[in-house]
């Protein structure tokens, strides 16, 4: 797959809150650095990000364009609460090598009606 097919196959996983399948899209030593906390290492850290995220609130990401070149993909996003952010991704043989997201954190939570944590992954 082309990075911008995996970009849209990780949007459709997303937005089906499919934690499995967004795991498999990563390579095992890839990182996860969404700006708001630490970068996270490794299937496992990307995992217990998504398990934490997905289960405190319903999110749906909204493409409003993808761009690619060469082995990066580019993601502008919008979800239905009015939260906007993009993303950008380094893929090598259809495998997630390195991500970066970019969103407003304190708009997030409020937005969802959530309480905002200590740290972004604190429940």
């Amino acid at each position: 797959m082309s990075p911008a097919q995996v970009v849209q196959e990780w949007v459709s996983l997303f937005n089906r809150a499919d934690v499995d399948g967004l795991v498999a899209l990563y390579s095992p030593g890839a990182t996860n650095h969404q700006v708001v906390m630490e970068p996270l290492t490794g299937r496992d850290a990307i995992r217990q990000m998504f398990v934490t995220e997905f289960g405190r609130a319903t999110m749906t990401c909204i493409v409003e364009r993808i761009l690619e070149d060469g082995e990066w993909a580019a993601l502008e996003w919008s979800d239905p609460n009015g939260l906007r952010g993009c993303g950008f991704f380094h893929v090598r043989d259809g495998q997630i090598v390195f991500q970066r997201g970019y969103f407003d954190q304190l708009s997030f939570f409020r937005r969802q009606g959530l309480p905002v944590p200590q740290t972004y992954l604190e429940r």
